[in-house]
């Protein structure tokens, strides 16, 4: 049966193209079950008779070991295993060190190497990685957290576009080239992107993000973020100001030879000016909450939390050098690592009628005590209770008292186990982190980097030799790899490949181009090049990026070769296109930093509109510029 030139076949797969699209866009069922859903129906649409063409069953599930969804699966491995080793945490350090304290500085460093780290993992696992890291600089620094996520956010998603591994519809583009070049002519046929074939875009692209955001931040981000009140793992200066209202400075400042401090003990300068002393570096040696008893010696360098005018009081009167910001203990106050706990001390423990200063909560468990919460009697923040007379680590403890710790969080794990304690703060991070295989996974990165570079290895095989090698030198345990697989993008990849093979297979895509080309007749093939971007954006706002790329691909491709252009820069202004998704908080790393700065639909709206202009004049460019 034949309708306009359409056959039964081609009508179908239109109609499997609409459902796809309501299904995505109205989100009845989360995307990934949708494409399962769609797979389901062309596999079972394909035995009835007439609808052959749709799919050849026996390979309907191919898509699960395809060379994308493999190499997918292994960039997530391999970035588990670099996070694993604290290599990230690494870098969070340099920025926390160099970033300073002003916007036009933090933002460039942030989003620039947030950028670079998403060109070679997923870009929502860069901007997750991330995520505590802005929190911290934004605490530090008192810029809100809604003027620094969204641009991180924003050149995670740019920082996919430099390589050929860095987003999905990019691994996925050489599958899809390689089934197009099925049914092209030899003068047409397109040949497989290299690893870095699109780094000079992507660099253009994650440059104009970040000079968008220097020079038009203040006018596009909001001026402030809601606030977490969350009781759960946070830092030292979140808590002070959700319980007292106040926000206390973490300062370093480094004891001279002649100060009159040079002698006392940590107890005794912390009584006297209302500050806690929560680290100490001296002759190389880095003390975590030192021991209250303790001497202090010349030259030690101290990490010092209290308000802005008692340390500034405090410096004065023992003539010490306040620094600018964090130098020795800038990691070790790192969300990631480090924050305040709420522990509660349960009937029969054994803490019960005994004090901090008996109990050695600092020596024995890594606790430094910033208050006791009792009924409606706080004991801080201060070392000294509201008598004004006896000290917080003097206080017994009861049945039911609540006392807020500042800790390691590896310390708070091992409390959990204590049946003296409970353990009231409940995520914190709980990863151990395996600094001494840094060796190891910096070496099967680069030589996963290395095959990919100059072998003609399969993209796959390349991947999977430096996800293994992370595995087998006990980088990341099996297990970890396993949890490290977003499985929800792998089957929305997998499942969505036979709808896009059906499309080509049925004539569909060609019936599609030629109509969009009669509709074009006599247009430039730039103008359709731009058609094509534009659309490509449109799908990609209302549907995942990876079925914006199966659909569209072999459509642009059979444009090209009808308009007598490029079918390669066609196809790859689909993939570039599909990571143009600013306007609405439906991509990934939009959904993920939507929560915590308290983000809005209209302040996607207002930084992402000029933003998408941006991307797709920056990117056409580029593309024509390049090929």
């Amino acid at each position: 049966m034949e309708f306009a030139g359409l056959t039964t076949e081609m009508i179908v797969v239109l109609g499997l193209l609409g459902l796809t699209v309501i299904l995505f866009a109205t989100e009845v069922f989360r995307i990934d079950v949708s494409a399962i859903f769609i797979l389901v129906l062309v596999g079972v649409l394909a035995q009835l008779p007439g609808l052959e063409q749709l799919a050849d069953t026996s390979q309907l599930f191919d898509g699960l070991s395809s060379n994308a969804v493999v190499s997918i699966i292994a960039v997530m491995i391999i970035g588990a295993g670099l996070d694993k080793t604290g290599v990230m945490s690494r870098v969070a350090s340099l920025i926390l060190k160099y970033g300073g304290a002003t916007e036009k500085r933090i933002i460039p460093i942030i989003s620039g190497t947030v950028g670079v780290i998403s060109s070679f993992m997923q870009n929502v696992g860069a901007a997750a990685l991330f995520l505590p890291v802005v929190s911290r600089i934004s605490i530090r620094s008192g810029l809100p957290l809604g003027r620094l996520l969204m641009p991180m956010g924003f050149c995670a998603i740019l920082g996919g576009t430099m390589t050929m591994v860095g987003s999905s519809p990019l691994i996925l583009l050489n599958d899809l080239t390689a089934s197009a070049n099925a049914t092209l002519p030899d003068d047409a046929q397109i040949a497989p992107f290299g690893l870095f074939s699109v780094f000079p875009i992507g660099v253009c692209l994650v440059c104009v993000g970040i000079v968008y955001f220097v020079l038009f931040g203040r006018y596009v981000l909001p001026a402030a973020a809601a606030e977490d009140d969350a009781a759960s793992a946070q830092s030292v200066k979140d808590y002070f100001h959700r319980i007292y209202g106040v926000r206390p400075d973490i300062v370093e400042v480094v004891v001279p030879e002649n100060s009159p401090m040079v002698g006392k003990t940590y107890l005794d300068v912390m009584k006297e000016h209302h500050v806690y002393v929560m680290g100490s570096f001296h002759k190389g040696e880095r003390i975590f909450v030192p021991l209250l008893e303790n001497e202090i010696a010349a030259g030690c360098q101290l990490a010092v939390l209290g308000e802005k005018a008692a340390i500034q009081e405090f410096g004065e009167a023992y003539g010490l050098r306040i620094l600018d910001q964090l130098d020795m203990f800038a990691e070790e106050f790192d969300v990631s690592k480090s924050g305040v706990a709420e522990i509660v001390v349960p009937p029969e423990s054994r803490l019960i009628g005994k004090t901090a200063r008996q109990l050695q909560l600092r020596k024995n468990y890594g606790l430094a005590l910033l208050a006791i919460l009792r009924s409606e009697v706080r004991h801080g923040p201060g070392v000294m209770t509201a008598d004004g007379e006896t000290e917080i680590f003097d206080v017994p403890l009861q049945s039911g008292d609540m006392f807020a710790t500042f800790t390691r969080w590896e310390n708070l794990e091992d409390l959990t186990h204590n049946r003296d304690f409970v353990v009231v703060t409940s995520d914190f991070p709980r990863d151990d982190v395996r600094p001494h295989k840094v060796g190891f996974a910096a070496l099967f990165f680069a030589i996963a980097l290395g095959l990919v570079l100059f072998s003609d290895i399969r993209l796959s095989l390349c991947l999977f030799v430096g996800a293994i090698g992370m595995v087998m030198t006990g980088v990341l345990s099996i297990n970890e790899a396993y949890r490290a697989v977003g499985w929800n993008t792998v089957f929305l990849l997998a499942c969505l490949i036979p709808l896009g093979v059906a499309v080509q297979n049925t004539g569909t895509a060609t019936w599609i181009a030629e109509g969009v080309t009669g509709m074009l007749d006599g247009w430039p093939i730039w103008s359709l090049q731009a058609a094509i971007a534009i659309l490509a954006t449109v799908f990609t706002l209302v549907m995942s990026n990876v079925g914006a790329t199966v659909l569209l691909v072999p459509l642009a491709v059979s444009i090209a070769v009808a308009a007598g252009g490029n079918p390669a820069v066609f196809a790859l202004t689909v993939a570039i296109s599909t990571s143009n998704s600013f306007l609405l908080p439906t991509h990934q790393v939009n959904a993920l930093i939507m929560g915590p700065a308290g983000y809005r639909v209209m302040d996607f709206v207002k930084a992402g509109a000029p933003m998408t202009l941006l991307f797709l004049v920056t990117s056409l460019l580029a593309l024509n510029f390049m090929f």
